[in-house]
């Protein structure tokens, strides 16, 4: 995680979509030190009925804000991306690079490789990352992460650890 006293990480559809499976899309709101906010080019890829209406409230209360690439250089950038990476990856790490943020995405491969190039490893956060940091900040216990964790399984996101206790 990024060492900033408040830091603001640009999240991308898959970790949204994560929260809301395990019913904590709020929780994000409540870690502390973060703001996270969505490029609309992410939040456009949610389009499941009750998914794509979670991210809406989100927005509308401000629990989640949403960001647009602008600028000449973002622009570029983005275009540049997207030659390589879906709309939604590559506006988050373009608002990163040129923002100076972190971004939040469970993409390996490709994405994982051209955001460590473009804004190094730590500022580079995940679902377990942010489930981990609302355990150490008392917003969930172990118990709740792995239960959270077991729901993601079912969903096929398998995280590669037996116990959120073995990440503490």
């Amino acid at each position: 995680m990024a060492d900033r006293a408040h830091t603001v990480v640009v999240v991308d559809a898959n970790v949204l979509i994560n929260f809301i499976h395990i019913g904590q899309l709020d929780l994000l709101a409540s870690l502390p030190g973060m703001t996270f906010i969505a490029p609309r080019e992410a939040t456009n890829e949610i389009t499941v009925g009750t998914q794509a209406r979670a991210v809406r409230a989100a927005l509308a209360s401000g629990q989640l804000r949403e960001a647009e690439v602008t600028g000449i250089e973002e622009m570029e950038r983005y275009a540049d991306l997207s030659r390589r990476l879906g709309k939604g990856e590559s506006a988050c790490l373009a608002l990163a690079e040129s923002r100076d943020w972190s971004v939040a995405s469970d993409e390996k491969r490709l994405f994982r490789r051209t955001a460590i190039a473009g804004i190094g490893e730590a500022r580079i956060l995940t679902t377990p990352d942010l489930l981990v940091h609302a355990i150490r900040s008392d917003l969930a216990s172990v118990d709740d992460a792995d239960r959270w964790k077991q729901l993601l399984a079912e969903r096929r996101f398998r995280m590669k650890f037996e116990s959120f206790a073995d990440l503490l």
